[in-house]
C-alpha cells in the first residue's frame, strides 16, 4: 500500500486511490490535485480512464468508466458501472498458487498460543460454558424466552460453572417444504452441536412439520447426556417441565472448567456488516492478518457471503488447496448466481445504500474489500449451508450462505465458529449465538457508538499504527474472549439472535 496523508493507493497496479480523509476540489492529495470534493472512502482517480476501460482498485478490476475520467476526479456511480460477468467457468487447478499465495505471509506466533477452553467428552471444545434452548418451531418462542429467564436467575451465579442461559427464537419450522424445511432443520441442528452449549434442550410443539422425532436425525447422538427434547403438548406444563429439565443440564454442565487448549482449535468466523470505503482497507485486512496468525498455529476461519465473491473469485481460486477445492469453490460461486437468476434477480446488484455513501460503488469492488477477511492462508475446505467446519484446518473454509447479517452471522455460527469477528463502516448492535466481536473500519465510528465497538481498526488509515501491530492486538483480544477474561459488547448487551436462510413457499 502506498499512502500519502490524505489518500492510499492499495495495489501498485490500481488507477484508483482512496481518500482517507475529505478532499475539498482544488486540494492537493500526495501528487493529484482534487477535481472534485471528495468523500473521505470514496475514490479518487490516480490517472486518464477511457470509456469502457477499467477501474483498478485492489488490483483487479471493479468496473468499468462510464466517461471520460480525469486524474483527480471523483470515481463513483456516476462515472463507474459493474462489469461483472456470468457463470464462472471450469479452470485448470495450478498446485502452486495456493502456496505461492501463502508464502511470505507467515507470522511470529509459533506453536505455543493457547486459550482457556472447556473440553467436552467428544474432544471438541467450547470457548463458553452455557445451555442453550433450541426451539424446532415459532411456536413455541416465548415459551422457551420464560424458561430460560427462569432457569436463569434459579441456576446462573448460584455456584454453577453454567454461564448463561438463552434460546433464538425464529419463526420457523412449520409450513415449509422440501430445502427451505431443510435449511431450519441443518441451521438449528448446527447449533445444537455447538460446543459452547453444554447442554441443549430442544422444545417442541407437537403438530409442527419440524417434529424432534425427525430433528432428531440431525443430531450424531441424540442420546447423548447433553440433549434433552421437550414436547409441549405432550406435557401439563412445559414451563415446569422445561425447567426441572434445564436444572438436569446445568448438572451436567457444572462439570466443565476451564482448561488450556491450544490456539490451533479455535475456529473463527469472519464477517463484514455494512461498509465504508475504508472497510478494504483497515477493518477486513485486519481480520484477515488475524486468519493468517490463526493458520499459522493451525487453526481455521471461515468465511461467507457468497454474493461478496462474486467478482474476487479469482483470488479465491489462486488460493484452493486442491483440485476438489477449486471445483467446489466454483460450484458454490455458480450455484449462487443460478438462486439469484431463479428469482429474477441480477447477480450485479449495487451495494446497499449504506455501503454506497460510505464510497463502495459495485459489487465485485465490495467482494475484493470482503475476501481480504480471509487472509493470505490455503482454502482447504468448502462447505454447504448448515455444514460443520473442521478444527485444526491450518488455514480457510469457505461457507455458503448469503451477506446478509443476520443469517451470515448464525450461518457461521451453526458451522460451529467460537466467535464471529464482524468488521463495519456503519455500525450495528447485532449478536449470535457465539460471542461478536465488532471491529469499527473508522475511528469516528468506534467514538461514536463505543457501546457497540470492540475493537477500532481506524488508527491504521488514521496512520498511528501499523496493520501489525493492531493484528497483534486484535489477536490478543480474540484470545481473552476465548479465555472469558474479556467479554464482548454484544454479550455484555444481551444481544444474540438468529436469522434463518429462507428459500421457499410457507404453506
Amino acid at each position: 500500500m502506498q499512502a500519502s496523508a490524505q489518500i492510499l493507493k492499495i495495489h501498485r497496479l490500481d488507477n484508483v486511490a482512496v481518500a482517507l480523509c475529505p478532499l475539498a476540489k482544488g486540494q492537493q492529495a500526495g501528487e493529484i490535485v482534487a477535481l472534485d470534493a471528495v468523500p473521505a472512502g470514496h475514490k479518487i482517480a490516480l490517472q486518464a480512464i477511457h470509456v469502457g476501460e477499467p477501474v483498478i482498485k485492489y488490483g483487479y478490476s471493479i468496473g468499468v468508466a462510464t466517461v471520460e475520467i480525469l486524474p483527480g476526479q471523483h470515481v463513483h456511480s456516476h462515472n463507474l458501472t459493474s462489469a461483472l460477468r456470468g457463470k464462472l467457468e471450469d479452470r485448470a487447478f495450478d498446485a502452486t498458487s495456493a502456496a505461492v499465495a501463502q508464502k511470505g505471509h507467515a507470522t511470529t506466533l509459533g506453536s505455543a498460543a493457547t486459550f482457556d477452553g472447556f473440553r467436552r467428552p467428544d474432544g471438541s471444545v467450547g470457548i463458553r460454558n452455557e445451555i442453550w434452548i433450541i426451539n424446532t418451531v415459532g411456536c413455541v418462542n416465548h415459551s422457551a424466552t420464560r424458561i430460560a429467564e427462569r432457569a436463569t436467575r434459579e441456576i446462573v451465579g448460584k455456584g454453577s460453572s453454567v454461564e448463561g442461559i438463552y434460546t433464538f427464537n425464529h419463526p420457523y419450522g412449520c409450513s415449509q417444504l422440501g430445502e427451505d424445511m431443510a435449511y431450519t432443520q441443518r441451521l438449528l441442528a448446527g447449533l445444537t452441536r455447538h460446543p459452547n452449549a453444554a447442554g441443549v434442550l430442544v422444545l417442541g410443539l407437537g403438530c409442527e412439520n419440524n417434529q424432534i422425532s425427525l430433528f432428531k436425525e440431525f443430531l450424531d447422538k441424540p442420546e447423548s447426556p447433553r440433549f434433552r427434547f421437550l414436547v409441549a403438548q405432550e406435557c401439563e406444563d412445559d414451563l415446569e417441565t422445561g425447567v426441572q429439565l434445564v436444572h438436569e443440564l446445568a448438572e451436567y454442565a457444572g462439570q466443565f472448567k476451564r482448561e488450556p487448549i491450544p490456539a490451533s482449535e479455535l475456529i473463527l468466523g469472519m464477517k463484514c456488516g455494512g461498509s465504508d470505503g475504508l472497510s478494504g482497507i483497515t477493518g477486513n485486512p485486519l481480520v484477515g492478518r488475524v486468519a493468517d496468525k490463526l493458520a499459522e498455529v493451525g487453526g481455521t476461519s471461515i468465511l461467507t457471503e457468497v454474493p461478496e465473491m462474486f467478482g474476487a473469485e479469482e483470488v479465491l481460486l489462486d488460493r484452493a488447496l486442491t483440485a476438489k477445492v477449486s471445483s467446489d469453490t466454483i460450484h458454490l460461486v455458480n450455484s449462487f448466481r443460478e438462486y439469484f437468476q431463479r428469482h429474477n434477480e441480477p447477480i450485479d446488484e449495487n451495494p446497499s445504500p449504506g455501503n454506497k455513501e460510505g464510497g463502495i460503488t459495485t459489487l465485485a469492488e465490495k467482494s475484493l474489500g470482503c475476501v481480504q477477511k480471509g487472509g493470505c492462508f490455503p482454502i482447504k475446505q468448502v462447505l454447504d449451508y448448515g455444514q460443520q467446519a473442521s478444527p485444526n484446518l491450518g488455514g480457510i473454509a469457505l461457507l455458503n450462505g448469503p451477506g446478509n447479517d443476520g443469517v451470515a452471522g448464525s450461518a457461521l455460527s451453526a458451522a460451529g465458529a467460537h466467535m464471529v469477528l464482524f468488521t463495519t463502516g456503519r455500525g450495528n448492535p447485532m449478536g449470535f449465538p457465539v460471542p461478536t466481536i465488532k471491529i469499527s473500519t473508522n475511528t469516528p465510528l468506534a467514538e461514536r457508538k463505543s457501546t457497540w465497538i470492540d475493537f477500532n481498526a481506524g488508527p491504521f488509515a488514521d496512520g498511528t499504527s501499523s496493520m501489525e501491530e493492531l493484528a497483534d492486538k486484535l489477536f490478543q483480544l480474540v484470545l481473552d474472549v476465548a479465555s472469558g477474561r474479556t467479554h464482548t459488547k454484544a454479550e455484555m448487551n444481551g444481544f444474540r439472535e438468529i436469522s434463518i436462510w429462507k428459500d421457499g413457499v410457507t404453506l
